[in-house]
């Protein structure tokens, strides 16, 4: 974890981060909103961000009435965000605020990053930022955000999306996901997996992975990966085949496929990929400087696949992200 951040990373403004919210909006997106971005972090000795709620009145009953928030800043706050988060809705349907929308829209012209949880994309989408852009929202709702909004290339099966600086989350897990996404984004691997660690949830799960998986309770005591998946994050410098993980889960290597789909959403040989572009990413980030022994080190094996690999992962190259994320 970058203990020692650099002078010029001290002297900068925490990032803003606004999240507006709706009347009889959820209040786990809410908290997941509060938990990533406005609890202080002093062990990690980086500036964090700085949070602020905001809403169209100064108070908001959330959802099913079971608390009202007061004291809520007025939408002006989204406009001095360098994030603006808009949790789900509990009716889609329903028309959005046009101060809300106006809002958005002012946000998207000034180039903040925006992100949806859940429902909440039908507003990023009633503002008209989502045209032409790649999308999700909550399973649920899908076919119905396809019908009224055509101009959005909805990925109706995935955890999140980030097309740019534009980027929407499923369901309410997914918003945990989405926003360890963006921790990462902008404070590296490291920093994400310790705060993962604090949350007690996985330090990855990469956005393609499907919403909702089909997992009967099974027939047997235990059929968990979980300590398939320590013993290859142990060995990640290592060749692993599916023929490795069935033979270390005393099972077929057609069970093992089974099992990566049913419980992760996922094939065992992407899980490994994603597992190894993490590792680099650390070792980038804790200094290592050769990309060769950064490729061995994570299993990628050469210098050219590492590239190919961290770029397809983060959108940097190696050494963008050493300069962004490096010690």
């Amino acid at each position: 974890m970058p203990q020692d951040s650099s002078q010029a990373d001290a002297r900068r403004p925490p990032h803003r981060v606004a999240v507006i919210v709706s009347e009889g909006s959820n209040p786990f997106e809410l908290g997941v909103a509060t938990e990533i971005f406005g609890l202080r972090r002093p062990e990690l000795g980086i500036p964090w961000y700085d949070l602020t709620l905001c809403a169209a009145a100064p108070a908001v009953a959330m959802h099913a009435g079971f608390f009202t928030l007061s004291g809520v800043a007025g939408l002006d706050a989204a406009d001095a965000a360098d994030t603006v988060i808009v949790p789900n809705r509990p009716d889609p349907h329903l028309p959005v605020d046009p101060a809300v929308l106006a809002a958005i829209r002012r946000a998207a012209l000034r180039g903040a990053r925006l992100v949806s949880f859940c429902t909440g994309a039908f507003t990023l989408a009633a503002a008209g930022v989502l045209d032409g852009r790649r999308a999700t929202t909550h399973w649920r709702w899908a076919e119905s955000f396809a019908a009224r909004h055509p101009a959005v290339r909805l990925e109706p099966d995935v955890l999140f999306v980030a097309d740019g600086e534009v980027l929407t989350a499923a369901g309410s897990a997914a918003a945990l996901d989405l926003s360890l996404h963006l921790v990462r984004r902008d404070h590296g691997a490291e920093v994400a997996n310790a705060v993962s660690r604090r949350l007690v949830f996985a330090a990855h799960r990469d956005g393609g992975q499907r919403q909702f998986v089909e997992r009967p309770v099974p027939e047997v005591p235990d059929e968990s990966l979980a300590p398939v998946l320590d013993w290859a994050r142990q060995r990640l410098d290592q060749p692993l085949t599916v023929s490795d993980l069935a033979d270390r889960a005393a099972v077929s290597a057609a069970t093992v496929h089974r099992r990566f789909r049913a419980q992760l959403g996922t094939t065992p040989l992407a899980w490994l990929t994603g597992e190894r572009v993490a590792l680099a990413c650390r070792l980038i980030e804790r200094g290592e400087q050769r990309l060769d022994r950064v490729a061995r080190l994570s299993g990628l094996g050469t210098a050219a696949n590492l590239r190919t690999q961290v770029r397809r992962g983060t959108g940097l190259s190696p050494t963008a992200y050493r300069a962004r994320f490096g010690p």
